[in-house]
Order: structure tokens, then sequence, then C-alpha cells
């Protein structure tokens, strides 16, 4: 694969239940997601990684007033996850109750869901984003 990787191809990747980052060559830090240019050193020398998916949800805000595409799908969770190999990633989470969340989220540990997408596949890429499941909490 191409060490710079396009957003289609990252958006296709997560359609096949695939998370890719980027690996700086120069430094080790890893982008997720992709960008042209390391997030820690600038660097332009990167090589394309896949991620495990797994991390803990350093983040949330629950949507209650959702943008015109979500009508009548609300609540919903969007997380900020800290993955494992120490990006961080937006995402929405599924399996909790989204009228009940509380600060007990901070801490928990989230798995990208097999199903890798938000709830609605008729959706076009630019609204694809991974989707979470909370594995156990800290």
């Amino acid at each position: 694969m191409d060490p710079k990787i396009t957003v289609n191809e990252y958006l296709a990747a997560l359609r096949e239940n695939h998370l890719l980052g980027l690996k700086c060559k120069e430094c080790g830090f890893i982008t997720a997601p992709p960008r042209l240019a390391c997030r820690k050193c600038a660097s332009q020398a990167n090589e394309v990684t896949e991620l495990s998916g797994k991390g803990k949800i350093v983040s949330f805000t629950t949507v209650y007033v959702a943008p015109e595409h979500r009508r009548g799908k609300t609540p919903y969770t969007v997380v900020l996850v800290e993955l494992d190999e120490g990006s961080w990633i937006m995402g929405n989470v599924t399996g909790i109750d989204s009228t009940q969340t509380s600060m007990e989220l901070i801490g928990a540990r989230v798995m990208m869901d097999n199903t890798a997408l938000s709830e609605e596949k008729e959706l076009d890429d630019s609204m694809i984003t991974p989707l979470f499941h909370i594995i156990n909490q800290i």
C-alpha cells in the first residue's frame, strides 16, 4: 500500500472493519485517522499500519439534537478514544443507553465494533465513523 493513504482508502478500509493509521518513520508516532504529515514531528515519511481498534474513552458527549442526516436517531453518544497505539480518534459507542451516560464512561475500555460503521449503512463515505463497544469498565 502507498505510504500516503487517501481519505477514500481510509474509509474503504473502515467499511471492511480495518482501522488504518500512519506510522512515522522518523519518530514512530502513529497518526489516526491518517494525515499528510506526522502530528508529532511533521515528517511526511510514513508507513500505513493497521491499528487494533482497542483503547479507552477519554471524553464523550451525548447528542440529543442531531444533524439533518440523523433526525429521529437520537440520542447517541460520541466518544474520543485513546487507542492502545497512542492516537486519539472519535467515533460512536454502541451497546449503551445514551440517555443514561455518566462520567463512569471515562476510562472504559473499548474495541472497534465488528460492524465498524455508524448504524446508518446507507450513508455516503463522508458520514462513516468508527463504532466502538465497551469491553470493560475501569
